[in-house]
Formats: C-alpha cells, sequence, structure tokens
C-alpha cells in the first residue's frame, strides 16, 4: 500500500456518480488527470460546507467533477456557477451535470468567465480558479472583486508538478504564468494565502 492508498482509504469515499464521472473523464478525454479526484473533491466539499457560501464561481468546469463536489456541500439555498471557455467540452460535460442528482444546484455557463462572470451581477463567497493557467493573474484580478469581504479564493495546480521551481519549465508559458500568479498572490495586500502541496498544488486566499 502506498502512502497515497493510505490516505485515500482513510478520507471519505467519493459518491458513485463521481467515480463513474472521473472513470469517464479518463477514458474519454485527453488530461483526464486535470479533474479534481477523489481526494481534492473531497476536500473541496468540506471547504464549502465551512465556508458555508450561497453563491460559488467556478473558473474552468472541465468535466465538472470539481463543480459536482463543491455543490454536493452546498446548503439547499446555495447556488455554483461553472463557466468553461472551450465548447467542446459541453457534449461531455453538460450531460453529466445535469443527470445529476445536484443539476438544481448548478448553472453550467459556456463561455469567458473574465467577460462574463461580471454581467451576473452576484456577489460571491467564494471562488474556485482552474482555468488557463497562462492568464490567472488577468482571471484572479477579475474575480476578486465579485468576491465580498472575507469571503475565500482557492487556486488549482499553483505548483503545477512541481515546474515552479524546475529551470527546464522556465520557457513553458503555462509554468510562466503560475509563477507569475504565485509571485503575485503573495504580494496582494488585500488578501491573505497559503498554498497546501495537495496533489498538484492548491492556494487558500481571503480576502480581507
Amino acid at each position: 500500500m502506498t502512502l497515497d492508498d493510505y490516505i485515500l482509504s482513510h478520507t471519505e469515499p467519493e459518491p458513485d456518480y463521481l467515480y463513474q464521472l472521473y472513470r469517464a473523464t479518463n477514458v474519454h478525454l485527453l488530461h483526464g488527470r486535470m479533474a479534481s479526484g477523489h481526494l481534492q473533491g473531497r476536500l473541496l466539499k468540506m471547504l464549502v460546507q465551512m465556508i458555508r457560501p450561497k453563491n460559488i464561481l467556478e473558473v474552468g468546469t472541465f468535466s465538472g467533477y470539481s463543480a459536482l463536489c463543491m455543490a454536493e456541500g452546498l446548503e439547499d439555498e446555495g447556488h455554483l456557477y461553472t463557466f468553461e471557455i472551450n465548447d467542446e467540452q459541453e457534449e461531455f460535460t453538460r450531460p453529466w451535470i445535469e443527470q445529476s442528482p445536484l443539476a438544481n444546484r448548478i448553472t453550467f455557463i459556456i463561455g469567458d468567465a473574465i467577460r462574463e462572470a461580471p454581467r451576473l451581477d452576484i456577489t460571491f463567497d467564494m471562488a474556485f480558479l482552474d482555468g488557463d493557467k497562462r492568464t490567472y493573474v488577468e482571471t484572479y484580478e477579475a474575480v476578486l472583486p465579485l468576491v465580498r469581504p472575507g469571503g475565500f479564493l482557492l487556486a488549482d495546480n499553483t505548483l503545477w508538478d512541481g515546474h515552479v521551481i524546475d529551470p527546464d519549465y522556465d520557457r513553458d508559458h503555462q509554468t510562466q504564468g503560475i509563477r507569475q500568479f504565485n509571485d503575485y498572490i503573495a504580494q496582494d495586500i488585500r488578501v491573505e494565502q497559503v498554498i497546501l502541496p495537495l496533489r498538484d498544488g492548491l492556494t487558500l486566499i481571503r480576502k480581507k
């Protein structure tokens, strides 16, 4: 048994629907590991239960796994708005969201969250950033004003398989984007932040 196996065996099991979604994601989509998966999914659910947001904004739906995990943690009146910029993703993702037991808690939108999210005219209690790593700072600056003071932003993939400290990836645009974002957040006096070395790196950010 590996340490990862041990951790998962002592973590709340993922619901069967999410297990099937994760499997389908890896069978049918390129880069299936981009889906949050069991451990991070259970953390997202628990963070939602702790923060108790009324409205959540997600940037980067992919297959819908993380959206469903966060929706699972919402209270009855809570709602999640998730944006996916890649319209080719819709054919796979929309049925998984709309046929889930949590469909009434999720609005799935194909479009650029940087432009479209402000048009919702909603104040969010929590946001999950998991879109294009090359524009993380731009996304952050678009989303931060939409989050209430005291609200939380979560940014995924902020360690990027360790590439953030690997000089071999100095010319990789996604690595550059994540490094820029991490440096930017570390100096931003509007927020407090901590990077969790979970999976591919998850940064928790609290708006002051």
